[in-house]
């Protein structure tokens, strides 16, 4: 479990020169367009019945003589869409079939929707054609409190779906059950894991949070982060959306003329200026993870529920899962693994037994990252291929 942090601690003794440098550097405004998908060929099935790959590496031991902790984290979380898309029972046991994958000892989410009233400025308007707007009621953070969740990412796409009213609402209920947020602009969440202290900060190509196109400035933050504690993770809503946007390539996505930044390059400078972490979300859809420098990028978690049908659950669109890893005070990894979910017809999430998301994930990532990409066993257990530094 966590609690609050809000001292600071300098820890310049375990980050590189570039970080220091990152430090002292003026902020610095910093696109290819995208290529055609290849749609992966995997099938369901495939997971439970491949060979293993070729080059996996076994997971190291942990070494005991420095504690490691565990970081779970989730994909868009949508719980309902007030007033009128609601699930049963008001949302009651919403998460209980996902409950006991979620445990670590700090568990995220990207919540996809805002938690309020209906402020009166929804940004569809009175006629929301091909417009979508989402929002749960605000005593729904009660479900995520139940499910285990501790800390949420607001930046995203729809985190002002309701203004800077709906905003501030959210975080005010987060808050209200003892749920930690971040996602601002600036905004860099400490929270103290079992002794050890995590910054966490989002990102997305909007106004309302970090900037995940202004890569530079991106940079500043995550330096920040590194003299505040130990570990930092980044939270980044990335990449153009779609039931073929799977595969990961170099270069800037677009999606309906939107810039939703250049995944790797942003990815890869995080870690430079600091980052342990990299949690990606915002496709739709589970993308490959890789090592950068021995610090894992998961480049999408995918839609892990979508309640009321808020979320399209057909084919690989309804397919989500929980990234757990467990990294050392000094950020090395130590392990982790990654466990299928799916939405059901109304949108909340179960433990997907085929592991058609974990098939898709092994797929893709080998086709994107052969060399420096995770390595997935069939059970999920995840490793760093041999030469990354992990």
């Amino acid at each position: 479990m966590y609690a609050p942090a809000f001292s600071v601690s300098r820890r310049s003794w375990r980050r590189p020169a570039a970080v220091l440098g990152a430090l002292l550097a003026a902020v610095l405004v910093a696109g290819c367009a995208p290529q055609a998908d290849d749609p992966p060929t995997w099938q369901p099935g495939a997971a439970a019945s491949g060979a293993p790959v070729e080059g996996d590496q076994p997971a190291q031991p942990v070494d005991e003589s420095e504690q490691a902790i565990s970081l779970a984290a989730t994909g868009d979380v949508i719980m309902g869409n007030a007033p009128s898309r609601l699930p049963a029972d008001d949302g009651a046991g919403f998460f209980d079939d996902v409950k006991a994958a979620l445990k670590a000892d700090l568990v995220m989410g990207n919540l996809e929707e805002p938690l309020t009233e209906d402020t009166g400025t929804g940004k569809c308007g009175p006629s929301p054609k091909n417009c979508y707007q989402f929002r749960a009621p605000p005593e729904y953070a009660a479900h995520l409190k139940d499910a285990g969740f501790e800390l949420l990412n607001q930046a995203n796409n729809h985190g002002y779906d309701y203004g800077p009213r709906g905003y501030e609402n959210t975080q005010r209920a987060l808050e209200e059950h003892g749920l930690q947020h971040t996602g601002a602009p600036d905004q860099i969440t400490v929270v103290e894991v079992e002794g050890v202290k995590v910054a966490v900060a989002g990102f997305s190509s909007y106004v309302w949070s970090n900037s995940l196109v202004d890569i530079e400035s991106a940079k500043k933050v995550v330096a920040k982060a590194a003299t505040m504690a130990d570990l930092v993770v980044v939270q980044v809503h990335m990449g153009a959306e779609g039931a073929d946007k799977s595969r990961v390539r170099p270069g800037t996505e677009l999606f309906f003329g939107e810039n939703r930044g250049d995944p790797i390059k942003f990815s890869h400078a995080v870690i430079d200026a600091g980052a342990d972490l990299v949690v990606g979300h915002g496709p739709h859809v589970l993308r490959g993870m890789e090592f950068y420098k021995g610090r894992l990028i998961a480049y999408s978690l995918g839609n892990f529920a979508g309640g009321g049908k808020s979320l399209n659950s057909s084919g690989r669109l309804g397919w989500g899962g929980v990234l757990k890893v467990s990294l050392k005070a000094d950020g090395s990894f130590v392990d982790g693994t990654f466990t299928s979910t799916r939405m059901n017809g109304v949108g909340r999430p179960s433990i997907d037994r085929e592991r058609q998301g974990l098939g898709l994930v092994r797929e893709v990532t080998r086709a994107d990252f052969p060399k420096s990409g995770a390595r997935l066993d069939q059970a999920g257990r995840i490793s760093a291929p041999s030469g990354t530094g992990a």
